[in-house]
């Protein structure tokens, strides 16, 4: 059996599948996050070895003892800084802190950023967080011996091992992503060496194997795997089989993401598009990412007093977009605005908007921005011919239909089930412990498509046209 585990903001989950990637047992921990200044988001590292030990004990006897292999996914970003006796100096800085937003525009202006790693310096990425310690707690800063990710973290105490894979790696600007290696000049802008970073693996290889300690204290047997892992969004691209040029998914969680496979290595850093490393050697991945998917919905939720599912429940078929807009903006947006100061706005508002108008708007305000995310990638050259839809927001046939319509792409919905981080992490350790390769990363079956809607689609045109005005007309007005 193999065991995934997904290192996620608000919880830790576990999955273990059988050699037939069956799950077979699954169990999470949560989570909480300190916000303790407006932008700050932090959690303690003894948090995620305490979620971890929840998991393994949660787990029955008889599967933790039959676990071949691990494999870990989680939360990108997050700067956790260690000494030289691997002690915790501070908590770690996570993906969606902005408190280095002067910091990662500094370092966006020197061009061998954009130009080794492919990508936009944002905010919430690690290299930026490290010159804010450096400015802000210096003397911390001069005990930094070596910087790790959430997951890897995690690996050290599971393995001994200071070891990083390549698709969390380039989410640090830190990494020639095309070269699949620390760039060393990059280190050296923000004062760090090749010393400070963990080795390097790919997502599929042995990254090293649990301690004895961890293994005989909850009955995992001697000699335990580790894989390398993903970062969260690359492992749920290996959990759904999105793994091969053209194939493509959109998560609806908390956050969005429209996630492509590539076959080649092709930045386009100016579109903000996220180009990183794929959890298996020799591939990448695109993303466009928006800050608030399905947390712009509840957001809605909490101001109405109704659930997410009753506001959305009662929509019934489709309609073209009306007069009120939503701008789901509500912490600043990535791509393709790389704004962290922008925020949202509904309006058209009139007296015949009602709450179900309001509704509409929203999951159209998010549509849209979806769009903008595929419009980035498409200007790289990258095409999706097939789409699938994964998580909470994917239960909304209103909203994956305005998603299908708004970008004229069939939606494929999988059967019930589970493909996110912490399965495409199991895979990843089938990988590791067998030797497997890409071939073991299928899709999953669907269980319907969600086609577009042609009457409407010059309606969703005209709507998204509408959108990007509004977007460009407030920009600078918060």
């Amino acid at each position: 059996m193999y065991l995934g585990l997904d290192l996620g903001t608000s919880g830790l989950k576990g999955v273990v599948v059988d050699a037939a990637q069956k799950i077979v047992a699954e169990t999470t921990a949560p989570l909480t996050v300190s916000r303790p200044h407006d932008g700050w988001s932090e959690q303690s590292p003894a948090d995620w070895v305490a979620a971890a030990e929840a998991v393994f004990a949660a787990l029955p006897t008889q599967v933790r003892a039959g676990v071949r292999a691990i494999g870990l996914s989680g939360q990108m970003h997050g700067a956790t800084l260690l000494d030289a006796a691997d002690n915790v100096l501070r908590p770690s800085i996570l993906w969606n802190d902005t408190r280095a937003h002067a910091e990662a525009a500094k370092l966006d202006a020197d061009p061998r950023f954009r130009a080794l790693t492919g990508n936009i310096v944002f905010p919430g990425f690690t290299a930026p967080k490290l010159l804010w310690v450096r400015a802000h707690e210096p003397d911390l800063y001069g005990r930094v011996a070596k910087v790790l990710l959430p997951k890897d973290y995690l690996r050290l105490w599971l393995t001994g091992e200071h070891v990083a894979e390549m698709s969390d790696a380039a989410g640090t600007s830190w990494l020639d992503t095309g070269a699949r290696d620390w760039s060393e000049d990059l280190l050296a802008a923000t004062g760090l060496g090749r010393d400070h970073m963990p080795r390097l693996v790919e997502g599929s290889e042995v990254s090293g194997r649990l301690r004895p300690e961890v293994a005989g204290r909850f009955g995992f047997a001697p000699g335990v795997v580790v894989a390398g892992g993903a970062g969260d969004n690359a492992a749920a691209g290996i959990g759904v089989g999105v793994v091969k040029a053209g194939q493509a998914f959109v998560s609806l969680g908390t956050s969005g993401v429209l996630f492509a496979a590539n076959d080649g290595y092709r930045p386009d850093a100016a579109t903000a598009v996220h180009t990183f490393c794929h959890a298996l050697p020799g591939a990448w991945h695109q993303m466009g990412v928006i800050l608030a998917a399905t947390d712009a919905l509840n957001w809605f939720a909490r101001l109405t007093g109704a659930s997410a599912a009753e506001l959305t429940q009662s929509l019934g078929a489709l309609q073209a977009p009306g007069k009120t807009r939503f701008l789901p903006y509500l912490g600043g947006e990535r791509t393709p605005l790389n704004d962290a100061a922008i925020r949202g706005a509904f309006i058209g508002l009139e007296h015949a908007t009602d709450r179900d108008a309001a509704v509409r708007a929203v999951l159209e305000g998010v549509t849209f921005a979806i769009r903008d995310c595929r419009d980035a990638l498409a200007a790289t050259g990258t095409r999706i011919s097939r789409l699938l839809a994964v998580g909470g927001g994917s239960r909304s046939d209103y909203w994956l239909k305005a998603i299908a319509t708004a970008l004229g792409t069939p939606v494929q919905v999988p059967v019930a089930g589970d493909f996110g981080g912490a399965f495409g992490a199991a895979r990843l350790a089938i990988m590791a412990a067998t030797g497997a390769g890409a071939e073991i990363a299928t899709l999953p079956a669907i269980d319907r498509t969600i086609d577009p809607d042609s009457q409407l689609s010059a309606a969703f045109d005209a709507g998204h046209a509408c959108y990007r005005a509004a977007r460009d007309a407030i920009r600078g007005l918060t």
